[in-house]
């Protein structure tokens, strides 16, 4: 990953503390890149960061929870004296897997918070000096819920959605000066956050990668963006396309439905 030297000298990874954003810090920092990691547990954000300060970079942190009101003024504060020349938001957890009409309305707002207005913020911040600069790489971790309508993801596939066309969008308007921009979508892969919620990783036909391949696959693909997606999942991408949306859904659905141990269809 020495390739990556070329952006500059600092990296932010948001949601930089476990899983996926583990082996993002990990593997920028081998490459010699100084580290901002930034996620919501202040245990396993110091591991991660000391294990990259083992690597040989600076590395800071910030305990945030990135839907507050004041997350991205307290984000600036600790970038404000920093060359920024990799963003990596990788903070896009769906944090309120209700029925939509059961759920507080306020809960998905934190939903829309953190995959889009942060997002956003963060985006354009960082990304305005790397288009004055021109050279930088902005990698933003989607999902494939964002290629179809699913069952208690009623406001996350849709923010996944967004991201996906807004990482097109942004793709488009900063090729002329050189800074990379990328979408990478990710499957059902092995991290501490699915492991919570329960999934089941042995449902026959069940791709699942692994974090330090999704973020590898990542890194390498952010020259060619718009958007990559990981884990051998293309197939599968492709599929959820179909026109037939009731097919396509309702389909899926079953197969999540296995995944999630749950039983019967609504």
């Amino acid at each position: 990953m020495s390739e990556l030297s070329h952006y500059g000298p600092w990296a932010v990874i948001a949601g930089g503390s476990e899983g996926v954003g583990a082996e993002f810090a990990r593997q920028v920092a081998a490459a010699g890149i100084n580290l901002v990691l930034l996620a919501r547990k202040p245990g396993p954000l110091e591991e991660t960061a000391g294990t990259c300060r083992d690597a040989g970079v600076e590395a800071r942190t910030l305990a945030v929870d990135l839907t507050g009101p004041d997350a991205f003024g307290q984000v600036c504060e600790v970038t404000a004296d920093l060359e920024v020349g990799v963003l990596i938001y990788n903070a896009g957890a769906n944090t309120c897997s209700e029925h939509f009409l059961d759920g507080p309305l306020g809960e998905f707002q934190r939903v829309l918070d953190l995959n889009i207005g942060t997002m956003l913020a963060m985006v354009q911040h960082f990304g305005r000096p790397m288009r004055d600069r021109r050279r930088g790489g902005i990698l933003m971790v989607g999902s494939m819920a964002g290629y179809l309508g699913s069952e208690r993801h009623t406001v996350y596939g849709g923010v996944k959605a967004f991201g996906r066309i807004f990482a097109e969008s942004l793709w488009l308007e900063l090729r002329e000066y050189d800074v990379h921009v990328l979408e990478l979508v990710l499957g059902v892969t092995r991290t501490p956050a699915m492991e919570r919620v329960g999934l089941n990783f042995d449902v026959p036909g069940l791709r699942v990668a692994e974090p330090a391949d999704v973020a590898r696959e990542g890194l390498e693909q952010l020259p060619h963006g718009p958007v990559y997606v990981a884990g051998g999942n293309a197939e599968d991408v492709v599929r959820r396309n179909h026109p037939d949306r009731a097919k396509v859904v309702l389909g899926t659905h079953q197969f999540m439905q296995k995944l999630l141990g749950e039983r019967g269809s609504r």
